[in-house]
């Protein structure tokens, strides 16, 4: 077997001095030395070949670091080049192989290990590049959370995100350029967060401590109906429990929200774990307009909004994993649509709450088969000076996986 022919290489802020000897003859013997800009000046002492600093658009780079498959080539990269790194997106291009990895720690090790943090017990994010409404689902009593920025102004937007959201006690550490001689760390309470002067490079610690009321996103489906903006199209909390069950997510799949209304399904299925897609479908521009909104209050602003009417907004999309009708299922071509799209082995789930959607899923059930379930709930209500159930209009929910 042939040596690999390209070596990724993990480097702090130490520089030089931070590389392994097998790092630094790597590095010295490479014919090309991809990069940052930071990295490559770090390094430049051992540096004997071609330097080439990252370009924009990134994957420029990637077609650049592959044309010169055979030769000596060494790529300078933060930390672990495979958390939240460029080894990552080598990866799904070169063959690993191919391939020599030379991990630095990460800026999540290095800060845990100051803080005295086991690692294990700690939320790790990357908000660098991303929006810091990521964290909202983490934000939980007691958490901590170490969240990489990505620049000197981050700090000081997550702790106003944290005081907006009621978590305003919260302690933010900012840990700068660690492992080098600039590193530093402070800490502030959220609310009264004033640091100045923060380095570009840094990294948030966050103790999560919630005042009264603070906007906390429980990890059970159900969400309470008052965390979605709405004008009346959502689908109820011990509903969409029900639903969520049965639309059984699994990692990695994407759903078709169609009808999506408040979004609250769609939302609610992205929570269930980061790997999961949502594309939802919503004619009413005003109620688009709200979803983008709750998918950004609930943590999962990479919910992706379609603008239409179905069945023709479904054209062109990718296909799903399963599908949730919600609303304008008894629309002319929807559900034929909806079925013909999923993919082999998905789950579709439709609800009615009107006659004429309940006609339909009762063909369909005749036709296809499936689960057809009825769901009825009642709550306690004031009448007059008491109390009595006061039944909600029921659900008819038809289940069906394609075969």
């Amino acid at each position: 077997m042939t040596d690999p022919w390209l070596t990724i290489i993990g480097i702090g802020e130490d520089g030089l001095d931070g590389l392994s000897p097998a790092a630094r003859t790597a590095l010295s013997a490479a014919e090309i030395v991809f990069g940052g800009a930071r990295h490559l000046e770090l390094a430049a002492a051992a540096i004997t070949g071609e330097r080439h600093p990252w370009v924009s658009p990134f994957p420029t780079n990637i077609d650049a670091i592959l044309a010169h498959k055979g030769r000596r080539v060494c790529v300078l990269a933060s930390g672990d080049p495979f958390h939240y790194g460029v080894g990552a997106t080598l990866a799904r291009r070169v063959d690993p192989a191919e391939m020599r990895v030379l991990p630095h720690p990460s800026s999540f090790s290095l800060a845990a290990a100051r803080l005295g943090w086991p690692l294990q017990d700690v939320v790790c994010l990357s908000l660098h590049g991303l929006p810091l409404d990521l964290i909202r689902p983490h934000l939980h009593p007691a958490a901590r959370i170490l969240a990489l920025t990505s620049d000197e102004t981050g700090p000081a937007v997550l702790a106003a995100l944290l005081t907006e959201a009621g978590f305003g006690r919260s302690i933010v550490t900012v840990l700068e350029a660690l492992g080098g001689p600039r590193e530093r760390t402070r800490s502030q309470m959220a609310e009264l967060f004033a640091l100045t002067d923060i380095d570009p490079l840094n990294i948030c610690a966050v103790t999560v401590v919630p005042l009264p009321g603070a906007r906390i996103l429980p990890l059970t489906p159900g969400l309470d109906d008052a965390l979605f903006a709405h004008d009346g199209q959502i689908t109820k909390r011990d509903i969409r429990a029900l639903t969520l069950s049965a639309l059984a997510p699994r990692r990695h799949e994407t759903l078709w929200d169609i009808g999506a209304g408040s979004g609250s399904v769609g939302i609610e299925w992205m929570l269930a774990d980061p790997s999961l897609r949502t594309i939802a479908i919503e004619a009413h521009s005003g109620r688009a307009a709200r979803i983008a909104h709750n998918a950004a209050a609930c943590g999962v602003p990479g919910l992706r909004i379609v603008e239409g009417r179905a069945p023709q907004a479904l054209a062109d999309l990718e296909p799903p994993d399963a599908i949730f009708v919600g609303g304008g299922g008894s629309e002319p071509g929807v559900m034929e649509a909806a079925l013909a799209a999923l993919r082999p082995g998905g789950r579709l789930v439709a609800n009615a709450v009107t006659l004429e959607m309940e006609q339909v899923l009762l063909a369909l059930h005749a036709s296809h088969g499936g689960d057809l379930t009825r769901i009825a709930v009642s709550r306690a209500e004031p009448v007059g000076s008491m109390t009595g159930w006061r039944p909600a209009m029921p659900i008819t929910q038809w289940r069906w996986s394609k075969p």
